[in-house]
């Protein structure tokens, strides 16, 4: 057993222990290599199922980092560029003053549409051509690249859209064909999971207190005009079976094993596979765009569909290309040590203390330069 092996596998057993954490899963490589992979606790308390590596949750907006791996691997072989229009590939987008959005607007949440109405349903989420059809209407809420604010359904829609037109195929299938069955993880990763394969994931549930708490916003803060509370993620929305069936590209359904071999895949070559190549992997990986959140208040870091830094801040890890879902789940990738981290489980929790602890644990075992 490796030194990072036991020594998150004692983290991961503490948590459940104490009773912090139902479930949780933690993966490691570096440089293409497996270090880690740990499992802790249980999948599904109503039956008593334990969790185990090839487990599946849905993670929420961690699965955005393979939303955006999709567009580069596109734009590496010539079938747009950042810079395209996001119109000239999906007309209908032009409307209302759109014309000037980007990819890369899209990729840096810099596009100005992060919103979607808030009489939404479920069922819109679901409908793939109806709800492209309210984001291609929808009203720019500040000039493209002036601002920044998290696109937090809107960006998954964007990206698999200009897949779809410009390769005749969901992003889905995409994802499947150019990602998870090249690097032997298509049962393990996907945007929407077949209803036959349900039986695999990991029921959500939520921190005592949650729906309290969401009560408790002040009404006019901008997050809740960018979509209804009954979209925001609960155990409740992630445990839906339509939710969890539909192509939503915004989140992902995962194991941590998956995810963290996606990443290392974008640094390195795994089993004969890379998806980037080195100088695309540093372009998309470079600071974009950073400062205030016009949506969600805190600062953030961009780079082109990637969250720069880990949890605590992009000015402590630079060299850090991450998403994290809501719930407290996180991957990233690290271009100063080669080393891909990912941490999945199954209690949502309302910050990222306990995955921001694990990447410390992580981090002290591959320094930069060691």
């Amino acid at each position: 057993m490796s030194d990072i092996q036991k020594r998150l596998q004692e983290a991961a057993d503490r948590l459940v222990d104490s009773g912090t954490e139902r479930g949780l899963q933690i993966a490691v490589y570096r440089h293409g290599e497996q270090m880690a992979d740990v499992v802790a606790g249980i999948a599904d308390p109503k039956t008593g199922r334990m969790m185990e590596p090839g487990t599946v949750l849905y993670t929420y907006s961690m699965g955005k980092a393979a939303t955006a791996t999709v567009a580069h691997m596109l734009v590496e072989r010539g079938l747009f560029t950042y810079d395209t229009p996001v119109a000239e590939l999906w007309p209908e987008f032009a409307a209302h003053g759109k014309g000037a959005v980007t990819v890369r607007h899209v990729l840096t949440h810099t596009a100005g549409v992060p919103g979607l109405p808030l009489d939404t349903t479920f069922e819109d989420i679901c409908d793939w051509d109806a709800i492209c059809a309210t984001v291609a209407d929808s009203r720019l809420w500040w000039e493209p690249g002036t601002a920044m604010g998290y696109h937090a359904y809107t960006f998954g829609y964007l990206i698999g859209e200009i897949v779809r037109r410009v390769t005749g195929k969901p992003i889905s299938q995409v994802l499947r064909e150019e990602i998870t069955e090249p690097l032997g993880v298509a049962d393990e990763l996907y945007f929407g999971m077949p209803v036959s394969e349900h039986r695999r994931l990991a029921p959500l549930e939520d921190m005592p207190g949650a729906s309290e708490m969401m009560a408790s916003l002040p009404p006019d803060l901008p997050m809740l005009k960018a979509g209804p509370l009954s979209l925001f993620p609960t155990a409740d929305l992630g445990n839906r079976t339509d939710v969890l069936a539909a192509d939503i590209p915004a989140g992902g359904k995962t194991s941590a094993r998956a995810m963290a071999r996606m990443y290392a895949a974008l640094l390195d070559e795994v089993s004969g596979v890379r998806l980037l190549s080195p100088e695309r992997l540093r372009e998309v990986t470079a600071t974009a765009y950073s400062g205030p959140d016009q949506v969600f208040g805190m600062d953030s870091a961009w780079g082109l569909g990637y969250s720069i830094g880990l949890p605590q801040g992009a000015a402590s890890s630079p060299s850090v290309f991450a998403m994290g879902g809501a719930g407290g789940t996180f991957a990233y990738g690290d271009t100063a040590t080669g080393v891909s981290f990912a941490f999945t489980k199954n209690r949502l929790t309302q910050d990222f203390s306990t995955a921001e602890a694990l990447a410390a644990l992580v981090q002290e075992s591959f320094p930069a330069g060691g």
